[in-house]
C-alpha cells in the first residue's frame, strides 16, 4: 500500500479528515523551504510541493509571486526532488510534488520517475496533462510507485469525470471553484456537488483546493471532503516576512490559528 492510500486508510479507521498544506519550493529559499515543510510535517497527512514555473497560469497572483521568486532563486526541479528527499529523511508524510507538464518534459519523463522514486516523492499533480496523455504518464508514474493525482472542477462534463475517475490513484483533487487560485472569503457551495459527483464513480479520497484560507474554511470543507488543501494562505504568509527566519515563525503562526478548528474536528469525530 502506498504512502498516501496508507494515510488515508488511517485517516479513515480515525474518522479525521486530512488537512494537506501547500508551499512553493525555493521560496525564499531552499533552506527556508525545508523548515517550514518540516514544520508543516507535524500536523499535515499530505504535504505538496509547488515546482517553480515561469509561466503558472492556473496559480493566483500570490502563488505566482511565490513561484517567480523561486525561479529567480534558480530553483530547479531538480532542487525540489532534493528537497523532497530531504523531508523523507525526517519525516513518513507523503510528498506530493505540484507542476506544470514543461519541468518534467525538461527533465526528461523517465529521469523523473527515477529520481522522484529515489527520493521519496508519493505524487505528482500536474495541471496542464489530460486524457490520453495523462493515462500514458500516469502508467509511467505507477511503474515506479509514484500516483498521478487527478484534478477535476466544477466544470468537468460527466463523461470525462468518469473517464478521470476510472484511472485516477492516490487521491482525487476537486478544485472548488471555477477560478486560478488564492484565497476567498466563503467556500463554494460549487465544490460539495462535485464531491458528491466524484464519489458516485470512485471510492478514491477527494482532496478539495483552490481558496481554502481559513479554519472555517477548512470545517466547512470537511463536511463533504476527505481533506482540504490549503496553499495562497501559507505561500501569502511566506511572502509578508521581512527575511526568511521570520517566515518559519509566521507560518507557525498561522497554523496555530488554523489548527484548533482542526484539533477539535478531529476530537468531535
Amino acid at each position: 500500500m502506498s504512502r498516501i492510500a496508507a494515510q488515508f486508510k488511517r485517516l479513515n479507521d480515525e474518522g479525521r479528515k486530512g488537512f494537506i498544506p501547500f508551499l512553493t519550493a525555493g521560496d525564499p529559499d531552499l533552506e527556508t523551504s525545508l523548515a517550514i515543510a518540516l514544520r508543516l510535517a507535524r500536523q499535515a497527512d499530505v504535504i505538496e510541493l509547488g515546482v517553480p514555473f515561469s509561466d503558472p497560469m492556473a496559480d493566483g497572483p500570490v502563488i505566482q509571486r511565490s513561484s517567480q521568486r523561486a525561479v529567480n532563486n534558480g530553483t530547479s526541479l531538480r532542487d525540489v526532488i532534493k528537497l523532497a528527499s530531504k523531508i523523507r529523511d525526517k519525516s513518513e508524510v507523503p510528498v506530493v510534488l505540484f507542476s506544470y507538464y514543461n519541468p518534467l518534459l525538461n527533465f526528461g519523463v523517465d529521469d523523473f520517475c527515477q529520481a522522484g522514486a529515489d527520493a521519496g516523492v508519493d505524487g505528482v499533480l500536474l495541471t496542464d496533462v489530460i486524457d490520453d496523455e495523462a493515462l500514458d504518464l500516469s502508467d509511467r508514474l505507477a511503474a515506479f510507485d509514484i500516483d498521478l493525482i487527478s484534478l477535476v472542477s466544477p466544470t468537468t462534463a460527466d463523461a470525462r469525470l468518469a473517464n478521470i475517475c476510472r484511472h485516477a490513484r492516490g487521491f482525487l483533487y476537486a478544485v472548488s471553484r471555477n477560478a486560478i487560485t488564492g484565497q476567498q472569503e466563503t467556500t463554494s457551495g460549487y465544490a460539495a456537488d462535485l464531491v458528491q459527483r466524484v464519489r458516485a464513480l470512485t471510492d478514491l479520497p477527494v482532496a478539495v483546493g483552490f481558496g481554502i484560507s481559513t479554519g472555517q474554511q477548512i470545517a466547512d470543507v470537511w463536511e463533504f471532503a476527505d481533506a482540504a488543501v490549503v496553499g495562497s494562505a501559507i505561500v501569502s504568509e511566506i511572502e509578508r516576512a521581512s527575511r526568511p527566519s521570520d517566515a518559519v515563525s509566521m507560518v507557525d503562526s498561522l497554523l496555530e490559528r488554523l489548527l484548533p478548528r482542526v484539533a477539535k474536528k478531529g476530537a468531535e469525530n
